[in-house]
């Protein structure tokens, strides 16, 4: 695989000297490899990158096991390597749904790495949906979140199934007290990029604006008011604070997406795709989003309730300046309220204009088409159906996300409404089919 094509397509110009280092450590060495690395530094790629040119393609069995602790991470890092364009085959597997379901899938897919969150992957082994036989490498990513989460048990029965694991790779975003035993780490090379005296990344601005009230949801519909369609993350210490504020600002005319653990699995997924692609500027969250999610370009974090902790508020910061990226993180302060003691460097006072826009909308739409992969739908169909007889340059096509029976994809806004007229009767692949917006 060539690395330089792979980092074209992703819009990379070049791997990071974390990820270089973690490379050579997958490739060149014969040595587990413990990556200790901030969050936002790009670990998924890190190790997908030579992981993918150790996988034998021409192997219908599972070859590798990404453990993680949550399904957004499953789901994410599966994209990840999707965007990559290596050939491989891949699967996420996670609760929330039937296992049968995901084995179906899996006898259909032959998948060559599987992302699981470690109670489904014990579900598939204990059932025989896979050879464990097969198995060369185990990762566990986020690998401090999983043991925070009480995973420990899952993951050391999960391990030990894994006899014939030639390599583990572990990765974390902050330093590990211990490895416990049962992950049988043998001789370790150690990529350690955790820096003790940087909080957060120095690419990041932080405000202090100032509610003159207890509420701050005029405040915080200013402040957004005054970022006009960048990309931000609210975050909220409450579900319950989050559907309150998701509609109140959408009743102000914002373009919103809201996510936090009281959501079904298809809401969350849904709530993320319409963040992520650009068709909503704002999404509103609870500290659920803070880990595991890798949405790039996203440029203010703003603390509408203070993070509850140094680590909840590194970890929310570390949603923006991703790369080598700039950002900006706000803190909303009520009348009795004052910045942490735990905020390092040197905040400055956010003033917001007086004379504001109206809320801006959303740089993309999202497109729903009903026909997926059973259709035999790929994503060079879709560029070339809505470039052909949609008339859209490629430059205004986005995100695309196939599905089993529909499609998702984003297109520019602007021009949304030529898109529909042009296609309207047309047929993708030779099949009339249902072309609308997303609401």
């Amino acid at each position: 695989m060539d690395i330089n094509k792979v980092l074209y397509k992703l819009g990379i110009e070049e791997l990071n000297l974390m990820q270089q280092e973690t490379s050579d450590a997958i490739l060149h060495s014969s040595n587990d490899v413990l990556v200790l690395s901030p969050t936002g530094s790009g670990k998924t790629l890190a190790y997908l990158l030579p992981l993918t040119e150790r996988i034998d393609a021409s192997v219908d069995e599972v070859q590798a096991v990404v453990i993680v602790p949550g399904r957004e991470l499953a789901l994410q890092s599966q994209q990840v390597l999707a965007s990559m364009g290596s050939g491989l085959r891949s699967l996420a597997l996670y609760g929330g749904r039937p296992t049968m379901d995901e084995h179906r899938q899996m006898m259909k897919t032959r998948p060559q790495i599987v992302f699981a969150t470690p109670g489904r992957l014990n579900d598939h082994i204990d059932k025989g949906n896979f050879s464990v036989e097969s198995v060369a490498w185990v990762v566990i990513d986020e690998f401090d979140k999983c043991l925070e989460m009480g995973f420990r048990d899952e993951m050391s029965r999960a391990m030990e199934k894994f006899y014939n694991a030639k390599r583990r790779v572990l990765l974390s975003a902050t330093e590990a007290d211990e490895i416990p035993s049962f992950v049988n780490m043998g001789k370790i090379s150690r990529v350690d990029f955790l820096i003790e005296d940087e909080q957060v990344s120095e690419r990041v601005g932080i405000n202090i604006v100032k509610s003159p009230v207890k509420d701050k949801l005029d405040t915080l519909q200013r402040l957004l008011r005054s970022f006009g369609d960048q990309s931000t993350i609210v975050f909220l210490n409450f579900r319950e604070s989050v559907e309150r504020t998701e509609e109140y600002l959408n009743s102000l005319g914002f373009s919103t997406s809201a996510f936090h653990g009281g959501l079904e699995q298809a809401q969350r997924e849904a709530a993320l795709y319409k963040f992520s692609n650009g068709s909503a500027n704002v999404l509103i969250a609870t500290d659920l989003a803070s880990r595991g999610l890798d949405i790039p370009d996203v440029e203010n974090i703003v603390h509408y309730h203070l993070p509850l902790g140094e680590d909840a508020y590194i970890h929310r910061v570390g949603r923006t300046a991703r790369w080598d990226a700039l950002g900006t993180t706000y803190f909303i302060l009520g009348p009795d309220e004052y910045l942490p003691e735990y905020i390092e460097g040197e905040p400055q006072e956010f003033v917001i204009p007086e004379r504001l826009p109206s809320p801006a909308p959303p740089k993309m739409v999202t497109l729903y088409i009903g026909k997926g992969k059973k259709d035999k739908i790929s994503k060079v169909d879709i560029v070339g159906f809505l470039c052909k007889k949609g008339g859209l340059e490629k430059q205004e096509i986005g995100k695309i996300d196939i599905k089993e029976r529909y499609c998702y994809v984003a297109v520019a806004r602007k021009r949304v409404r030529e898109v529909l007229r042009n296609v309207q009767g047309e047929k993708v692949k030779g099949v009339k089919t249902l072309i609308e917006v997303v609401k």
